[in-house]
């Protein structure tokens, strides 16, 4: 089976670069309703079998044209939000961004216990969104499962399952708006086939 995890669509807050990680959070803009129905046009012959998408409300939009276009609806799940910035929520400038970026690369490099000021650190996120993940996968043997969640959330889950995936990617592989890690389980576990659109080797 595939597990297809896939970054929202654009949203305001995506424009201004503003940290925002809080659901429901703000709806996709005309561009990123686009995207989504582009991304459902792209999937349209992928063996679907699940759609899930976080708790926000880009997520769920990007998700719905997705699940319709395979005859589902939209399963929203706790635990795949976005890393909750805390003392930085809502900002945009430079040296809120860089303290998020410090504290991504850190967890990357395997420093989970580091904690974003006020906010999460690496390892709640990647327990929560492993948690999640192995719920909605559980007992699936065949398909593809899509979940869309978020940037941050996506990169350091996809480093957490899959052995291939270096701390180097995790840490430098942003992911485009409707981006998408693909992993693959191997009976005993993941490893990450693509990374937005990119063939990943073995490890």
């Amino acid at each position: 089976m595939k597990l297809m995890l896939v970054r929202h669509g654009e949203t305001a807050s995506n424009l201004r670069m503003a940290l925002d990680s809080l659901p429901p959070g703000p709806p996709l803009t005309d561009l990123g309703q686009e995207q989504a129905n582009l991304l459902a046009d792209a999937l349209a012959d992928e063996p679907v079998v699940a759609v899930y998408a976080s708790t926000a409300v880009r997520a769920q939009q990007t998700a719905a044209p997705i699940a319709a276009r395979h005859g589902m609806a939209v399963q929203v799940v706790e635990g795949v939000q976005e890393i909750f910035c805390g003392d930085l929520e809502g900002r945009s400038d430079r040296e809120a961004y860089g303290v998020f970026v410090k504290t991504a690369t850190a967890w990357a490099a395997g420093d989970l216990d580091l904690m974003l000021p006020g906010g999460e650190n690496g390892r709640q996120v990647v327990d929560r969104c492993t948690g999640a993940i192995a719920a909605i996968t559980e007992g699936v043997t065949e398909g593809t499962v899509v979940l869309v969640s978020h940037g941050g959330a996506i990169r350091l889950t996809g480093q957490a399952l899959a052995p291939n995936v270096t701390s180097d990617l995790a840490a430098g592989g942003l992911l485009p708006n409707t981006g998408r890690v693909v992993l693959e389980s191997d009976g005993d576990g993941w490893r990450c086939v693509a990374w937005s659109g990119v063939d990943i080797p073995n490890a």
